[in-house]
């Protein structure tokens, strides 16, 4: 028996999820169907997902597809919820992308095509909701090659469109899309030619070129009614590729989901791609948190994998299976398990927002502050920072719809009630050039038994933070150096202006420490021997100053924009978008359709969403993705408040320090 990991994908409201409950009622696995509006299907099981109609979390079901064990992911279409999708798609086998035949190619549709496409992941595109008033699969067919991908192959015609009675009758390849595959095989190509081609011949090359996703075959029906899923499973079944790994080799694996059990006990969705875990075995994960390179480890206690439709205790799993694990009490989502699977990095950009979460009248912040943890845990491209002094939390964001599922999640499962104040963006600094500052052992008052002087240059965007030595790596001991590197990264989430600094290069020029010190029948003597407590508390002090001295500058996220709008509500749109620091790049008009493509600040893309209704009848199409990073405009230069001890005023920072080790 094989396994699939399957992916169901799309725009939201496509209807993703009432196709997951149609496959699971095809393949017998659930007796009644399920209904969205009725907030009953099997994969929305938060009840805030039940309440608003729309997938938040991704939820794994499996069944049964002859003698394939199918385990099939259910993702949120929402942008706002794109970093679950991005879990997802690390662990898939193959991808069914939902279009509506209705309201056809929309935003996150070419988003999802594009990163799948990407990543080289099988894709199966189903043409839904072909019983709906306004249905009109050929002109999908045609959006679908326009502006996802020409290599598309129509296995079928749908009739009755518009009605209870529309259907999909499965039927070989055309002359179209024999010239798509003919492109993409060379035998089926000469034979093509020489017009000796074979019904078994167009069905190897459709096979083969799915699998190497450069054929997208694409179905039409309903999920309500059921229509074309079968020839939709016929599709799965023959035409994307099976899990592969070797059971016997060694153990790899990543976590693309992490939950609390009723207990409140970690529970780890994880994908094995080699070997085979068993309970009471002792697993590495994590990144190296050692001097020698050590990982985190840890003993799973219990595994379960997916089955049937359920998932059922085992005592081990093997390769190509998804399973959950207990044990991993400190797991976190994107842990690799044994050795590091090769890793695609982030498939989507990180958030750009950021806002204050603040606890209503009778709200507890200490439980706040957990509750939002535990969020933070669950999605690691939602990031906290605790502000000591102000007693604030700050969390980053995808988007506005993202604020109210935390505010409903923190009532129903923490009964905690809390406020949001307005969204930033969230803004990086660069240096301008280079800086440099030291300070020495026992001089010029430096309160540390130690010796830093690091030097900040700029890096090209992209690169990171780079740490390099122009001292002797043996002038002190290692784990001297690990702290200063390590302070360095730490140090550089909040520069000048309060923003993380991203991309630099830090180099250490100067080094020196107080050799351990101990007198004759006495222990050691902390008071003469330098500790790794002097390089971390001194490595901010010289940094924050070398960057001072380089001098930084604030710039703001920018989103890509694409805006298709009547051509006769540009006159009204362009001073809007003007106003919002919208910039058109291209503008190109087809018939009664205009599309602009350009950039706007991150800051005002939820005004520009909100503004594009009246401006364009509710004909608008927008689609927006962050892009890079500009410098800020000129004026008054964003700040946001530090969190940390404030190295930049020294008297400030040793007074804090002072207060933190209670010293």
């Amino acid at each position: 028996m094989h396994v699939l990991n399957l992916g169901i994908l799309a725009h939201v409201d496509a209807g993703k999820t009432s196709l997951t409950e149609r496959l699971l009622h095809s393949a017998g696995v659930i007796d009644e169907l399920g209904s969205v509006d009725a907030g009953n299907t099997r994969t929305d099981t938060l009840a805030l997902e039940r309440r608003r109609g729309i997938t938040i979390k991704s939820a794994v079901v499996s069944f049964a597809l002859g003698d394939a064990t199918v385990n099939l992911i259910d993702t949120p279409g929402h942008p706002d919820f794109i970093a679950e999708v991005e879990r997802v798609l690390g662990v898939l086998d193959g991808a069914v992308l939902v279009v509506s035949a209705v309201e056809g190619v929309q935003p996150q549709t070419r988003v999802l095509m594009r990163t799948l496409r990407r990543l080289r992941i099988p894709t199966l595109v189903f043409v839904n909701k072909i019983d709906r008033r306004g249905a009109c699969p050929d002109r999908v067919l045609r959006a679908v090659r326009e502006r996802l991908t020409p290599a598309v192959v129509p296995m079928g015609t749908a009739h009755g469109l518009g009605t209870r009675a529309a259907r999909f009758v499965p039927a070989p390849p055309g002359p179209d899309a024999l010239d798509v595959l003919a492109d993409l095989d060379d035998s089926l190509l000469t034979a093509y030619v020489e017009g000796r081609v074979s019904p078994d011949d167009v069905r190897a090359a459709l096979a083969d070129g799915t699998r190497r996703a450069l054929a997208h075959p694409v179905y039409c029906g309903s999920a309500h009614t059921g229509a074309g899923v079968d020839a939709l499973i016929t599709g799965i079944r023959d035409l994307l590729p099976p899990a592969d790994g070797d059971p016997g080799g060694p153990l790899s694996g990543t976590v693309f989901k992490v939950e609390r059990g009723p207990a409140g006990e970690k529970i780890a969705y994880a994908r094995l791609f080699s070997g085979t875990l068993r309970v009471r075995d002792r697993v590495p994960f994590g990144p190296p948190a050692g001097e020698d390179g050590s990982r985190a480890e840890a003993r799973v206690t219990a595994v379960s994998v997916f089955d049937g439709g359920t998932d059922t205790r085992a005592d081990e799993v093997r390769a190509g299976r998804i399973a959950r694990l207990w044990g991993l009490a400190d797991v976190r989502i994107g842990d690799a398990l044994g050795a590091p699977p090769t890793t695609r990095g982030h498939l989507f950009a990180p958030p750009t927002l950021e806002t204050v979460v603040d606890p209503a009248d009778g709200t507890d912040r200490r439980a706040l502050h957990r509750a939002l943890t535990r969020l933070a845990e669950q999605d690691p491209l939602i990031g906290l920072r605790h502000d000591e002094v102000r007693q604030e939390t700050h969390v980053s964001l995808y988007g506005e719809v993202q604020k109210e599922v935390i505010e409903a999640t923190l009532a129903e499962e923490s009964g905690l009630r809390v406020t949001f104040r307005e969204t930033t963006p969230l803004c990086v600094e660069r240096p301008l050039g280079e800086g440099e500052a030291a300070a020495f052992n026992q001089k010029d008052g430096n309160p540390f038994l130690a010796t830093v002087g690091l030097r900040v240059a700029p890096a090209p965007p992209g690169s990171g933070v780079r740490f390099g030595l122009e001292v002797e790596l043996g002038s002190m001991p290692y784990a001297f150096f690990k702290a200063v590197e390590d302070t360095v990264r730490e140090t550089l989430g909040q520069g000048l202006y309060g923003w993380r600094v991203p991309d630099c290069v830090v180099t250490m020029t100067h080094s020196g420490y107080s050799p351990r010190q101990s007198h004759a029948h006495q222990g050691f003597d902390k008071s003469m021997s330098s500790t790794g407590y002097d390089f971390r508390g001194l490595t901010p002090l010289v940094l924050m100053e070398a960057l001072r001295r380089a001098g930084t500058r604030v710039h703001e996220p920018v989103h890509r924009f694409r805006l298709e709008t009547p051509a006769d509500t540009l006159a009204a749109l362009l001073p809007a978008l003007a106003a919002l620091r919208a910039v058109p790049a291209t503008t190109t008009t087809r018939g009664t359709v205009c599309e602009l493509e350009g950039t706007v600040p991150a800051a005002h893309v939820h005004a520009l969403e909100q503004r594009l209704p009246g401006l364009t009848r509710g004909e608008a199409e927008l689609e927006t993705a962050f892009d890079h990073y500009a410098p800020a405009p000129p004026g008054a230069v964003p700040r946001r408040p530090r969190t940390d001890l404030n190295p930049l005023n020294r008297k400030e920072y040793l007074l804090n320090l002072t207060r933190r080790v209670g010293v």
